[in-house]
């Protein structure tokens, strides 16, 4: 078990300090793998940024995933094709779908990020870094629109997850490195002894203080 999200980045830090010469590019799922991502990024010396991935919801049903869209130069959307066809979605609908995720998105990024530019990952080694992975679908979709970018490598870190998932992840990276892939998977939050939710303004603050390196101490980041 980890004591937090702090203690899993420093162990997977830990794992993945080979990677250090390579001079990579750290990017976090928000909002629970932000802590976990800076704490890799910060034992890599690499910068850290954020992947935004939004849920499509279908129609009336919104905790039914349609799809999920990605923001970027070229947005990535993966749609769920039966359960489209269930509920008969027009290429008009979907569309509307999109873009108003897409807006959801861009405004997360202007919260979080400031406008601050994307990392460029053409030509780098990418760490995609999360507190944990269920069942691998938003990561694939990651992962899938960081592939787009052209990227040298593409690696998955986490955690936590149950080694389906980490088969399934590595149809798409080209390295998946799990600290704990358990057959016994009662869900993520089962491996942590603080798994509280993350607000925005934890968020924000990890990322000024990865611009800052020279400003953080030794002490947890998470907020209490």
């Amino acid at each position: 078990m980890f004591v937090d999200r702090t203690d899993a980045g420093r162990r997977l830090a830990g794992e993945l300090r080979r990677l250090k010469q390579e001079t990579p590019v750290v990017l976090a799922l928000p909002r629970g793998g932000v802590p976990v991502a800076y704490e890799v990024a910060r034992a890599l010396d690499a910068p850290l940024d954020l992947l935004l991935i939004r849920k499509i919801g279908a129609p009336g049903q919104p905790e039914l995933a349609l799809g999920a869209v990605m923001d970027g130069d070229r947005p990535e959307t993966v749609i769920n094709e039966e359960v489209r066809r269930l509920f008969a979605v027009t290429d008009e609908e979907l569309a509307e779908l999109v873009a108003a995720k897409l807006a959801e998105i861009e405004q997360r990024r202007q919260r979080y990020l400031a406008g601050r530019p994307r990392a460029r990952l053409d030509g780098r080694t990418v760490i995609v870094v999360d507190d944990g992975v269920a069942t691998g679908a938003t990561m694939r979709v990651a992962l899938k629109a960081i592939r787009r970018a052209g990227p040298r490598r593409l690696v998955v870190a986490v955690p936590v997850a149950p080694p389906d998932a980490v088969e399934v992840l590595k149809r798409d990276a080209d390295e998946v490195v799990c600290l704990d892939a358990s057959d016994f998977f009662g869900g993520i939050s089962a491996f942590y002894g603080d798994f509280r939710q993350l607000d925005d303004a934890d968020v924000v603050a990890l990322l000024n203080r990865a611009r800052r390196p020279e400003a953080d101490d030794a002490g947890g980041t998470e907020r209490a």
